[in-house]
């Protein structure tokens, strides 16, 4: 064995010592970016929010302005009363600076005037996604107003005469966010003959604000324009949580400084590289939105240091995004995927017959689940346990950890900390109960938390509003009555009131907006909302889909699917967008669109934004889903059969075995 340092939690890997040529250049690699990333610029410049030349002992601005220019770290960066009091000293030295000029030069004002506040940039408080509507509903209500119940009488479950929801949307307070910052330590060691010889390290600062951009065309240090800026700047900028949302508490907690060492074998160090500067980035990026670093620091990396399961299951993971992403092919990188699969499975099995080490057992299983999700092709061909399978294990380890009892006891709490692995667990179970069509192993408990009106967390993980994922749990329950053959007289009872219960959790009209600020920094709140949006809506076409006659020819399910597409024009696209988040809610629309919808032009875009990341993981696999699916409905379609065949009959016709979420 060899030991491989990792860089604490909120950096990139620059200090993995692989035991490969490639493992190498990818570790030279993230140490080049590392050194491009450190260059942030002096603190005066930093604290200005403006460009630094990182001139040697004063920069040019700095130099300019006769501003003390400090590279390094001061007293008061760290302090948000004392930064705001020299921020407030630097202005009155750039003011008198700035009048001396004039009364020498005798420079007036001229063409410099700032613009008229009244014309002021389009903040999210402002901003409106143009969709109308007779009371306060989101953007997903007033379409399904005209569904029609007819096939069995049942009445109108969307009332246009309701009350309007008693939820209003929580906007940022002015003065309630401070800057965001991440301290990186990277260290690296050489060995020679497994001896330790060489251990260099480094330490560098980085800011979450990004410079905002000169506007206008107006003087970059025109103060008065940069004030009304900086004034406004609260109402469209969003502070991540300030503290860990979730209970991290099967390796206990690390200090700060902890600098986890992962143990591997020479062979797959190269694995190792790859999962850390690749793989790890896709597997949390909402929860990583809500808390930059917290995915890495507090559930990642802990676990790579002190749960072999784990790891061997990341090993193998990044085997396959390789073998996948890069075209690796060959009996070398197939074996890397087995061996680790195999150990991985080996020692689960070995903690499940010795009933012991139940938490990290746990947190092994989820990880053989939910990380597949990220990663791989739809024809890979790579054989493996299906994951409803392995939940199976999660179901009996959950009850083994008194893990439900736990989340119950929560209800009421102020500021409690959901276990995460439960949160995980949910998110699965609630969703891969609607990929099977059966009840979800724990719908009591998210029951009796809707009941209740707690959180679990899942918002805070994955994006939606626990409540909503809590009524997707009681339409699969529904689901699973169905295909029972529950009397249809009750069914339709059932989901008017499900229907209802959707419609409360709707927000005024106007809080769609857009997630990315204008100085293009991500709005973890905002996000949430839109996230919550696109479920909202998946979650009644799916509670539509089982009345009995549903048809989606009628008029009722276009706009429901064209709600959609509108909704998911505020969600950030891209490699860097949250697409791969939502592959659940673009299943059930897809799944329902007609040949001329404009789903399929929005998915079709979308999909191309995602470049070649839209082939692999579960949006690659939805993507051919939906692609099978929209063959066979088409073609009937155009025959005159308007009843359509279900993305889970053509999935078992495939011999598919997804969890696509």
């Amino acid at each position: 064995m060899s030991s491989t340092t990792i860089p604490t939690p909120s950096s990139k890997p620059s200090s993995i010592m692989p035991g490969t040529t490639a493992a190498s250049n990818a570790a030279k690699a993230a140490a080049a970016k590392m050194h491009r990333r450190s260059r942030t610029g002096c603190f005066t410049c930093r604290l200005r929010r403006k460009k630094c030349d990182e001139g040697k002992s004063s920069c040019r601005a700095c130099k300019h302005l006769g501003l003390k220019c400090e590279y390094k770290r001061p007293m008061w960066w760290s302090n948000n009363e004392q930064r705001r009091n020299q921020k407030e000293v630097i202005k009155n030295i750039i003011k008198r600076t700035k009048l001396n000029e004039k009364s020498v030069q005798g420079v007036t004002m001229g063409t410099n005037t700032p613009p008229s506040l009244c014309h002021s940039m389009q903040t999210a408080d402002t901003f409106s996604d143009g969709i109308t509507c007779t009371r306060a509903p989101s953007v997903d209500s007033q379409n399904s107003l005209d569904y029609n119940f007819n096939p069995v009488g049942t009445p109108d479950f969307y009332n246009a005469s309701m009350p309007p929801p008693m939820f209003a949307p929580s906007f940022p307070h002015p003065g309630q966010f401070t800057p965001f910052e991440i301290d990186i330590k990277t260290e690296s060691q050489m060995f020679v003959n497994d001896i330790p010889t060489r251990r260099d390290s480094t330490i560098s600062t980085f800011s979450q604000y990004q410079t905002p951009p000169a506007v206008g065309g107006y003087a970059t240090d025109n103060w008065i324009q940069q004030d009304y800026f900086e004034s406004h700047r609260e109402s469209f900028t969003e502070e991540p949580l300030e503290i860990p949302f979730f209970d991290y508490t099967n390796h206990g907690s690390f200090s700060p400084s902890h600098n986890p060492t992962i143990q591997v074998d020479e062979c797959d160090q190269h694995l190792l590289a790859h999962f850390v500067e690749n793989v790890m980035p896709l597997i949390y990026p909402v929860l990583e939105a809500n808390q930059p670093g917290s995915a890495r620091s507090d559930v990642i990396m802990p676990a790579l240091e002190l749960n072999k399961a784990y790891q061997h299951c990341c090993l193998s993971v990044s085997a396959l995004h390789m073998k996948t992403t890069l075209g690796l092919q060959g009996e070398q990188i197939d074996q890397d995927i087995y061996r680790n699969r195999y150990a991985t499975v080996s020692q689960l099995t070995d903690s499940l017959f010795s009933d012991s080490l139940h938490a990290q057992t746990l947190e092994a299983t989820l990880g053989m689940i939910f990380f597949p999700c990220s990663v791989g092709r739809f024809d890979d061909g790579m054989v493996d346990i299906p994951w409803h399978q392995h939940f199976q294990a999660v179901q009996s380890l959950v009850h083994k950890l008194d893990l439900p009892s736990q989340m119950v006891s929560l209800n009421g709490q102020v500021h409690s900390q959901p276990p995460f692995n439960m949160t995980l667990a949910s998110w699965i179970d609630i969703l891969g109960a609607t990929m099977l069509g059966k009840t979800p192993s724990f719908a009591d408990t998210y029951r009796e938390k809707l009941i209740a009106n707690a959180p679990s967390g899942l918002a805070e993980l994955m994006g939606c509003e626990d409540r909503i994922m809590y009524l997707i749990s009681e339409i699969a329950c529904l689901e699973a009555l169905k295909l029972e053959n529950m009397d249809q007289s009750q069914l339709c009872q059932h989901i008017q009131l499900l229907g209802e219960q959707i419609s409360l959790t709707e927000p005024p009209h106007g809080t769609l907006n857009d997630a990315v600020s204008s100085t293009g920094e991500l709005l973890p709140k905002q996000l949430r909302k839109n996230m919550t949006a696109v479920f909202r809506l998946a979650a009644r076409m799916y509670l539509c889909s089982l009345v009995p006659g549903y048809d989606r020819t009628q008029a009722s399910s276009i706009n429901l699917v064209n709600a959609f597409c509108k909704a998911m024009e505020s969600i950030p696209v891209g490699p860097g967008g949250f697409d791969r988040s939502l592959v659940w809610p673009l299943l059930v629309a897809g799944s329902v669109s007609l040949p001329n919808s404009t789903f399929r032009t929005m998915f079709t875009e979308r999909a191309g934004q995602l470049g070649a990341a839209s082939q692999f993981g579960s949006f690659g696999r939805v993507q051919e889903l939906l692609s099978e699916v929209w063959h066979v409905n088409d073609d009937n379609l155009a025959q005159g059969i308007i009843q359509s065949v279900h993305w889970r009959d053509t999935m078992r016709q495939r011999g598919w075995d997804f969890l696509l979420i």
